[in-house]
């Protein structure tokens, strides 16, 4: 059986962060730390090489053994920055209509600045979605 490649790993979030190139997507990933961790009360931790997640939630994965993965998090792409929003789109229909410019994943966002979205809305999203994953899995 294969091990999940991408766990938490005692890389800096600060380091990580710090190197993302351009100045503006920096930028944006500080501002979306800062949205986070409030939401979430979590400190960031760097899973894999380029994921930032928040907090951890515990689900059955294909091979039927329990896995960990961030509750929210997301990841400077050179294309976008994706979020992670776990339990998908479908119950946010009104606030995605009201977020801006972005397409999205089974369960990314992707957005290519924030300046291009309404955080308003990007907060709320992810405040729904990390209230649905605490009530629907285990987490920490």
């Amino acid at each position: 059986m294969s091990e999940l490649k991408t766990r938490p790993t005692d890389q800096k979030v600060s380091q990580f962060i710090d190197a993302v190139e351009p100045d503006q997507k920096r930028q944006d990933c500080w501002t979306v730390v800062d949205i986070m961790r409030g939401i979430t009360g979590s400190e960031p931790v760097m899973w894999g090489a380029s994921i930032v997640g928040f907090g951890t939630y515990t689900y059955v994965n294909t091979t039927k053994k329990p896995a960990e993965w961030p509750i929210t998090g997301f990841s400077p792409r050179k294309a976008n920055l994706t979020i992670y929003v776990m339990p998908g789109f479908a119950q946010y229909d009104s606030l995605m209509e009201k977020l801006g410019k972005h397409s999205t994943g089974v369960s990314c966002l992707y957005v290519k600045k924030l300046a291009d979205i309404d955080l308003g809305v990007l907060e709320e999203i992810i405040r729904r979605s990390v209230e649905y994953m605490r009530a629907t899995y285990p987490t920490r």
